[in-house]
């Protein structure tokens, strides 16, 4: 990608009434100019213009108009892209658009790979890397849930979060280096330890939380696991049919209908929920059946929560449950619960509902994989500070113990390897907003995957 070139790309899905191309680079004024009634460069910034899109007829050798658009300029820095901009809002015909874009390729536009308007953005310091995925996630949202997620972090959610522990990381950093270079004092301290022990603890578990909510990020971003499983012919593709609104999985007397798990999602209260039913769980001598109970116990294991369905006089499901797992029993074919005519089937949502992960404006919630996997590298260094800092107490306490002048505190903490970690520490954080250099075949493998246009 050359930021030094002027790129252009369709910015909406083709089949509207309109559609809107995008043009950004030192050349977009000009080159728009070049086709259109419009001249960007003598109208006033972030106003939006009527006018016509013009080309050469080769028949009358005249110029003659190509559509009727709006046309809205955007000087640099203030842009999406912090470059000179233009948007054209043409009729959406497949026909005008691709033709208003041959003729700005003709004046010197390039198209635009997936993503480059967004990464354009980043490298002219618009957003930060955290901020231009949320773009992505943005896009890519499905529910209120996890539009509420990339929200947040578009505005900064997780950029703010990590500057505060940045300030922290910094201050404890900047103590150890005055030590540092005060070395040859060996009773020299510039922090108590215990202090920086307390505040070393406080920073990790701060990231800790951070990296925990992945969890529950990832499963309101893709879904909400939920298994429904029991014994056969205790209604579990009924509920799960009557849930998802249509006849999604066989009902049968004959048990052991369902061989495999079948799976579908809703959305309730703004999160997308997708339910597994499951085959039912009983021994038997089938091998084929025993297969689909197997895989069965597997979903529930995965699942995060489990729907477990009993009928009067028929034994729960003996299978093994983890401790964050929500388990949420039902016993069907009652007065209070009944799948196949929807009785208690509110009741189920509601439940379904207030066991999701919240979330609100003051979340922070993880949900991109490279986020997690820096906040764990984070961890693990930082507990090597940690580590550390125990060791220093316990040699200061041994010193004093022996009151040996050849017992040093460095003989148990190499201040220069704690000081290493806790720099690998601000290092790693920095990774997720690239507040420090990022290498470009990080950046192409994140943005690869942005719509073009975007």
């Amino acid at each position: 990608m050359n930021g030094n070139d002027t790129i252009c790309a369709l910015a909406t899905a083709p089949g509207g009434a309109l559609g809107i191309i995008r043009i950004s680079g030192p050349n977009a004024f000009s080159i728009v100019s070049a086709i259109c009634s419009v001249r960007c460069d003598s109208v006033a910034a972030n106003t939006v213009h009527y006018g016509h899109i013009v080309e050469y007829d080769a028949v009358s050798q005249h110029q003659v108009p190509l559509d009727e658009v709006l046309v809205a300029v955007f000087r640099s820095p203030h842009s999406y892209t912090g470059e000179d901009s233009v948007e054209i809002s043409c009729h959406g015909s497949r026909y005008i658009l691709n033709r208003v874009i041959e003729l700005l390729c003709q004046q010197g536009c390039r198209m635009a790979n997936p993503g480059e308007f967004t990464m354009r953005a980043y490298l002219n310091g618009k957003l930060d890397l955290s901020q231009a995925e949320a773009v992505a996630d943005l896009i890519a949202s499905t529910n209120k849930a996890t539009h509420d997620i990339a929200m947040s972090q578009l505005r900064g959610g997780i950029s703010t979060e990590l500057s505060r522990l940045r300030e922290q990381l910094l201050r404890l950093t900047s103590l150890l280096e005055l030590e540092l270079d005060f070395s040859d004092h060996e009773d020299l301290e510039f922090a108590d330890r215990s202090e920086l022990m307390e505040l070393a603890l406080k920073i990790d578990a701060h990231i800790t939380h951070l990296a925990d909510s992945f969890h529950a990020g990832n499963a309101l971003k893709n879904g909400i696991p939920v298994a429904i499983v029991g014994a056969p012919n205790v209604g579990k593709s009924t509920l799960l049919n009557a849930l998802v609104g249509e006849e999604r999985a066989i009902v049968s007397d004959i048990q052991g209908t369902t061989r495999d798990a079948i799976e579908d999602t809703i959305q309730l209260g703004g999160v997308t929920f997708r339910f597994i039913d499951t085959a039912g769980i009983r021994h038997t001598d089938d091998q084929i059946e025993l297969m689909g109970i197997d895989r069965s116990i597997a979903a529930a294991q995965r699942a995060q929560i489990i729907l477990m369905m009993t009928e009067p006089g028929v034994p729960y499901p003996d299978i093994p449950i983890r401790d964050n797992q929500t388990i949420i029993r039902i016993e069907n074919k009652t007065e209070a619960f009944q799948a196949k005519f929807g009785v208690g089937l509110d009741n189920l949502k509601q439940r379904l509902v207030d066991a999701a992960p919240k979330t609100s404006d003051s979340d922070v919630i993880i949900t991109n994989a490279r986020h997690y996997e820096a906040l764990t590298r984070a961890h693990s260094h930082l507990q090597r500070v940690i580590e550390g800092l125990a060791a220093s107490d316990s040699s200061k306490a041994d010193r004093r113990a022996s009151d040996s002048s050849l017992f040093t505190l460095h003989s148990s903490l190499p201040l220069d390897l704690l000081a290493e970690d806790l720099r690998l520490t601000l290092d790693t954080l920095a990774e997720i907003t690239g507040g420090q250099i990022t290498p470009q075949e990080t950046l192409n493998n994140i943005f690869k995957h942005f719509c073009v246009g975007k």
